[in-house]
């Protein structure tokens, strides 16, 4: 990691989702400035969908910006756990709804499924200019769980793969996540964590050889750790 993460700190979750959706705007727009285009990972779940609704009422170029999410539940996007439901209900809205999104679950046996998302991303290019992260209470960030067969191989730094569909006991359904290679090659990272159980491990020993601080000490781009009661 090229340097220690910055520490954002607010009084409430309204707060948090405001301020890290103008920074990630504020991003999307230097990247469209100087190169034509941005690309964005965000994440799913419960915490990130405040953030996700203020971020899709940032004014920017959006039709200039692809999406794509760091993990997905092997479910179609109409089922309720799905990510990519939950971002066509908040993030994919008004004016940004003309971004252009990249699914990671497709209607496909899962080896024809993946090949295709590795094409697509690898049009899409990297590095990412924002990856939006999360963190498990277990320290999990994207789909790779500490239980997840083919977590090494997600995880290694001379791996190729950018995605790859892994299955935990922990996680439920399979899998689709986005791998080490993948998450840290982005000009800027971001880590959004809310509550005090979650404070407490970002600022644990325990948090050390989980595939969260695998991620965070890979990356060689700016960490900003957002956090918020």
């Amino acid at each position: 990691m090229s340097a220690a993460p910055g520490w954002h700190e607010f009084g409430d979750g309204a707060a948090l989702a405001s301020a890290l959706a103008q920074a990630v705007a504020a991003d999307l727009r230097a990247a469209i400035a100087a190169r034509g285009c941005a690309r964005l990972v965000v994440s799913g779940g419960r915490t990130p969908q405040a953030f996700l609704t203020v971020l899709a009422r940032q004014v920017l170029d959006w039709a200039r910006v692809t999406v794509t999410l760091a993990d997905e539940r092997w479910l179609p996007p109409d089922h309720p756990r799905s990510n990519e439901r939950l971002l066509r209900s908040t993030l994919l809205q008004g004016a940004a709804a003309a971004a252009c999104f990249v699914p990671l679950y497709r209607e496909l046996p899962v080896a024809s499924a993946v090949a295709q998302l590795e094409r697509e991303l690898a049009h899409a290019g990297l590095p990412f200019d924002v990856v939006v992260l999360g963190m498990g209470l277990d320290g999990h960030t994207a789909s790779l769980f500490a239980d997840a067969d083919g977590l090494a191989a997600a995880l290694d730094p001379q791996g190729v793969a950018r995605a790859m569909l892994l299955q935990a006991p922990s996680a439920g359904e399979p899998r689709m996540t986005l791998t080490l290679r993948a998450l840290v090659s982005s000009r800027r990272l971001y880590l959004h964590i809310e509550g005090a159980a979650k404070r407490e491990l970002y600022e644990s020993p325990r948090l050390a050889g989980s595939p969260l601080a695998t991620v965070l000490a890979a990356t060689r781009a700016p960490v900003a750790v957002y956090w918020a009661p």
